[in-house]
Order: C-alpha cells, then sequence, then structure tokens
C-alpha cells in the first residue's frame, strides 16, 4: 500500500490526542508535520519519508531486542491463530501464561512468590499500591498505608503512580499528588550534596532524612517505598555510593514495604539481569514492563514477594476472593510475546551485552563530554547514559530555562540522524539505546552527539550564554 502521507497526517492532527505534546502548537501546525514512523530494523527506525534515524532511546526504554525481530512476531502469530484472547479470572489461563509466571517468579530479584499482569507500567504500579493497602488491611494495620517516593522519580501517570512520580508537571492541574504519598530527596549527589560531601556521606545524609520523614509521620502510617533502582525519566541518574544499604537498613527498621521500579532497569539495561542485582536490593515487590516484552505488545507485571503473598493468601478464607483485575491481565498474546523475548535476552545474554558495549559506551561518552565547557556530569550505568549541561561548570551554575539547551542539542542530534531525549526537569540529553547495538554502532551514537552539542554550544557562544 502506498501511504498518502500528508493525509496521515491530517488525520493524525484531526483525531488523535498525543501524550506529552504541546496541543495549540500541534493543531495549529507550529510543531510542522507528526513523524510517521513506518518500520524499523536492529537500532534504526525509517519514517514515512524515507528518513533513517538510530533509535539512541530504544523507543521510551523499552525495545531492548532492537526492531524487526520476526521470532518475536511469530510467536504472536502463533499465539493469535490459536487463541486471541481469553481472561483470566476465576483460575483461567493459558500455557504461555503460567510458563511466563513460573519464568519471571524464578528470575526476579528477592524471593518473589506471584505475578499480576496489566498493560502497563503505570497500572502495574497502581496494582503495587493496592495491594500495600491490602497487606496492611488484612495484617491488622489499617493506618499504614502512606507510600513515599522520591523527588525525580518517574513511576507512571494513572492517579497514584503519577500521584508517587515526583515531577512537578505530572502533577500541575491534574489534583495530583494524592494525600498518601509523599516525596523524599532525590539521589544525585551532583547537585544534591553539600560542598566536599562524599557521595557515601551524601547517601547516609539522604536515608537519614528518610528516616526523620517516617518518624514524623509515624511508622504506623507509612506502608511502602518505592524507587527506581537508577533514576530514569528524572534523568538517568546512578544512585550514589552506598545509597541502597542505606535506604533498606531504615524502611526494615520501621516494616516498610520496598517496592522496586524495574519498568526501565528489568531484563538486562544495566548490565545486571535486574537493577536491583546490580545495586545489592532486597524488594517486597517488583515492578516490571517495558523490557518484558520489548514494547511488541503491551504487557506489565507486578511480581509479589513471599512476605506479601502470604499475608494474602492466609486472609482469603476470612475476606474472600482477591477482587482486582483487567480485562486484559495475562493477555494470552502478550505472554507468548514476553516469553520470545525473555528467550532472546537468555540466549543473546542481552544482560552480559549491555554490562560488555555498556562499559564501552560509558567510556565513549566520558572521553568525549566529560571536558565540554558547557557539560557539567556525564553519568550513567550500562546502555543507560545522560549529559548534563551547564552554563558555569566550576560553579556549577544552570543555564536559564528559557533557552531550552537540552531540548536544542536534542534537536541538534534529531537533525543529524540520531533520536536522543531531551529529559526534564533541566538540560540534560539522555540516551538508552538498545541491548543489541554494536560498538560501531555506539561510535556512532557518540559522534553524531559530539556533533550536536558542538553546534549547539557554538551557538551558545554567538549568543553570550556560554563562554
Amino acid at each position: 500500500m502506498t501511504m498518502n502521507v500528508a493525509r496521515i497526517g491530517e488525520l493524525d492532527r484531526g483525531a488523535v490526542l498525543h501524550p506529552f505534546t504541546q496541543l495549540d502548537d500541534y493543531a495549529h501546525g507550529r510543531m510542522g508535520e507528526p513523524t510517521i514512523v513506518e518500520t524499523g530494523m536492529g537500532v534504526r527506525i525509517v519514517d514515512a519519508k524515507g528518513a533513517e534515524l538510530i533509535d539512541g532511546f530504544a523507543g521510551l526504554y523499552c525495545v531492548n531486542i532492537g526492531y524487526g525481530r520476526t521470532e518475536v512476531a511469530e510467536a504472536i502469530s502463533r499465539q493469535a491463530h490459536r487463541l486471541a484472547y481469553y481472561h483470566t479470572y476465576a483460575a483461567h489461563t493459558t500455557d504461555e501464561l503460567a510458563i511466563l509466571s513460573d519464568r519471571l517468579v524464578r528470575m526476579a530479584p528477592g524471593r518473589m512468590s506471584k505475578v499480576f499482569y496489566g498493560m502497563s507500567g503505570s497500572d502495574a504500579n497502581e496494582t503495587q499500591a493496592k495491594l500495600v493497602w491490602y497487606y496492611n488491611n488484612l495484617r491488622g494495620k489499617p493506618g499504614k498505608k502512606k507510600i513515599i517516593s522520591r523527588q525525580r522519580g518517574y513511576h507512571g501517570c494513572t492517579v497514584v503512580s503519577g500521584s508517587m512520580t515526583g515531577m512537578s508537571f505530572y502533577h500541575d492541574h491534574m489534583d495530583l499528588p494524592v494525600p498518601q504519598v509523599l516525596h523524599t530527596g532525590v539521589p544525585h549527589h551532583y547537585w544534591g550534596a553539600e560542598p566536599g560531601e562524599t557521595e557515601l556521606e551524601f547517601s547516609k545524609r539522604r536515608a537519614a532524612e528518610l528516616d526523620e520523614m517516617i518518624r514524623r509521620e509515624g511508622p504506623e502510617t507509612v506502608g511502602a517505598f518505592i524507587g527506581e533502582p537508577v533514576l530514569g525519566t528524572g534523568g538517568i541518574t546512578p544512585p550514589p555510593e552506598g545509597y541502597w544499604e542505606a535506604i533498606q537498613a531504615v524502611l526494615r527498621e520501621h516494616d516498610v514495604l520496598l517496592i522496586a521500579d524495574e519498568v526501565i532497569t528489568g531484563f538486562g539495561r544495566t548490565g545486571s539481569l535486574f537493577g536491583c542485582q546490580h545495586y545489592g536490593i532486597e524488594p517486597d515487590l517488583v515492578t516490571v514492563a517495558k523490557g518484558l516484552t520489548s514494547g511488541y505488545f503491551p504487557l506489565s507485571a507486578a511480581i509479589v514477594g513471599e512476605r506479601v503473598y502470604k499475608v494474602i493468601e492466609e486472609g482469603a478464607a476470612r475476606v474472600g476472593a482477591f477482587s482486582h483485575g483487567y480485562t486484559y491481565s495475562g493477555h494470552p498474546i502478550g505472554a507468548a510475546a514476553a516469553n520470545a523475548v525473555l528467550d532472546i535476552v537468555e540466549k543473546e545474554d542481552l544482560a552480559g551485552r549491555s554490562r560488555e558495549v555498556g562499559g564501552y559506551f560509558q567510556e565513549r561518552m566520558r572521553a568525549t563530554f566529560a571536558q565540554l565547557p558547557i557539560v557539567g556530569e556525564v553519568r550513567g550505568v550500562g546502555l543507560m547514559g545522560a549529559i548534563e549541561f551547564v552554563r558555569d561548570r566550576e560553579g556549577k551554575v544552570r543555564f536559564d530555562a528559557g533557552l531550552k539547551v537540552g531540548a536544542r542539542v536534542s534537536k541538534a542530534a534529531r537533525e543529524r540522524g540520531l533520536i536522543a531525549r531531551a529529559m526534564p526537569h533541566g538540560d540534560i540529553l539522555g540516551f538508552a539505546p538498545p541491548l543489541v547495538v554494536s560498538r560501531g554502532e555506539v561510535d556512532d551514537i557518540v559522534a553524531i552527539a559530539e556533533a550536536a552539542v558542538r553546534s549547539v554550544m557554538d551557538e551558545l557562544v554567538r549568543e553570550g550564554q556560554a563562554v
């Protein structure tokens, strides 16, 4: 079929409500035409006009196995021909779902027991909140309901998950956050440390602040703490030295559950299969999505630890059925897609690849960008990384937000054939390429990013905004 690009753009502008899009600008053509993505292969996508782009962000951190993997398409097709849909209510299941669930319980970090399925990371974290409340009701602690997240943490866009997200623009004009959700300090040493404070000292201070918050609120009112092993949308920020060890000690002292949001870090991105394993985190609940199917089908999972599940099972005789679920919970096509993706993750050792090629990526990033006069920090782990831009390196002075430096660099990279994301709440350029990326493709990504950064740096010098 020959695509009428202009007609598709017209239909899109007339009927699609796009997420995270300036709607007035788009509606009146000030953003230009939409990018109509037509196909993809490996780490590249091609739009309807034939332009090829290296996807340095794997969609939204999710296409870990790369584009065009026919073995996943075939698994989806086989399942759709055999049984396209059935629900999982009242103990109905399918073979793919049972196999996937056993697989996830065995591979997940911590002592896991059961898996509940949704369609997105947002709804999975919504489920986690309900599980925390249900668990504490069943064990006779009905006041233990507050959930503590971190500033700049990202956990979704639904009502409770959006509240757990610690960035103000997710809350503005949306009547969020809900009162059960609190936010503690961001674990970012570069911006948060006091003069002369080491990473270890900074981590201990953040843990002490969490301890003080729990004591102030009352431990009997705090049910859970949720955190990404590595901050994702909040700036692609690995934790400082000693952070998770100190945080977990506080949670254990106050009988507070730990929800590990592995939506981005799960299935190999850090160089370990899970971010929890990379940083010594022992979670009670684990959230996964994105890499679970590499984006080939919408599927998420709330993986429930033994500690929580035991209470829920023992309470069933008293309270009856577990009254939570979605029409598409455990969708058989999603389960088939996930099994095919996890076969690739294991067969091709994508965690090991992320560790090896990711190490090269981190080295190339630091060698190329760390000494540029507008770069304050180059950071990352495995195949995720970020460059943070500042007006004054020595004084750690940010650019004026109105200059939109991060967005300008992202646009300059896009014009040169690379998708790299301008991250919110700062002038940050983020990277999270598919885990199948090669060293040669890493070189291409870094070279294009360097050209983009230098072009914007030159602009800023001409404008008198940089030296």
